[in-house]
């Protein structure tokens, strides 16, 4: 009966023992990916921001100003684009909307971004832009990878429609999550008008022939929880100028918006919670579910072992002595 026992906790051993890096290493990858329709939400503000007034152009102190940001995801694009791309793919319909404090519009400008689900590296497909206008991303946007890494990441700037390094800072503790902080900054550039300004009638092709031209900088901070690659805070310190140009009454440069932008309080309570009960579920597949099993293995596998010792070291029934029968005298 031991040795039954034996055999059959040693074929459990043997399952959970396989099934521990088959999970991680090979169902992870497959199973835990970014889901195609999410939809977030994010608001962000900037008090006694700089603000152009486009009656006078002149820059004014204003009180706050207030950037959304949303993120949609397109699941019909996504569904389009993976029958040819032949991998899982998200699609994300995003608007950065600034207003000022009353109210109305700064600037709008809309953005597509298809990514691998799994990976969130960026899948060229059409569609891909950025206020309109076609670009081909290299490295991240808005999340980092699963289990993100120590190290310094590729980061697209929507502005600049360019990539540059967003550098590890270092570890953090942020509200009960241990974070990476990571900061990248954009030096001066030029970068194109809005397709849609903030002032009826003015195009951008109607400010391109003043020749004023539109420049920008910017020190980019996230904090990432590195389970789930979230950012669960970010600011900017955010500049925009005007340059040259008959548009500026022969003003070299003057300052469109500056300012630094910072979550907004409700939504990093809500962005914290949020990422919180999502890492509990990632750590599930990543670490808890692996290592419980391998320890469970090793555990079936000792008891085997100690019961298959223990069926050889007990002896056996003592063998009965059959006398012969005694020959019959005469």
């Amino acid at each position: 009966m031991r040795r039954t026992a034996s055999l059959v906790l040693l074929a459990l051993a043997v399952f959970f023992a396989a099934l521990s890096p088959l999970l991680r290493w090979y169902a992870y990858p497959r199973l835990v990916k970014v889901p195609a329709g999410e939809y977030q939400t994010m608001v962000l503000r900037a008090r006694d921001a700089t603000l152009l007034d486009y009656g006078t152009m002149k820059a004014r102190t204003v009180p706050e100003i207030t950037v959304v940001q949303t993120l949609k995801g397109n699941v019909e694009a996504a569904r389009r684009i993976e029958r040819t791309a032949g991998r899982d793919v998200v699609v994300w319909d995003g608007l950065s909307y600034v207003q000022g404090p009353d109210g109305k519009m700064v600037s709008r400008i809309p953005e597509r971004y298809i990514f691998d689900a799994h990976t969130q590296e960026p899948v060229h497909a059409t569609g891909e832009m950025v206020d309109g206008d076609p670009v081909t991303r290299t490295g991240i946007e808005f999340k980092w990878p699963f289990l993100t890494q120590k190290r310094d990441y590729e980061y697209f700037d929507a502005q600049a429609r360019v990539t540059a390094p967003i550098h590890y800072e270092g570890t953090r503790d942020f509200r009960g999550l241990t974070v990476y902080y990571f900061e990248q900054t954009i030096p001066w550039t030029r970068v194109p008008f809005p397709k849609v300004m903030p002032v009826a009638g003015i195009t951008p092709e109607s400010v391109a022939k003043t020749g004023t031209t539109r420049w920008y900088t910017t020190v980019r901070k996230f904090w990432v929880e590195p389970v789930t690659g979230a950012p669960v805070y970010g600011e900017e310190i955010h500049k925009e100028e005007l340059r040259g140009g008959s548009l500026l009454g022969g003003r070299d440069r003057v300052t469109v918006f500056a300012g630094h932008v910072k979550m907004r309080e409700d939504y990093t309570r809500h962005t914290v919670d949020l990422v919180k009960s999502q890492r509990r579920l990632l750590l599930l597949v990543t670490s808890y579910l692996p290592w419980g099993f391998l320890c469970l293995g090793v555990l079936l596998l000792s008891l085997s072992l100690y019961l298959e010792a223990r069926s050889r070291r007990t002896p056996g029934p003592a063998p009965v002595r059959t006398e012969e029968p005694e020959p019959l005298g005469s």
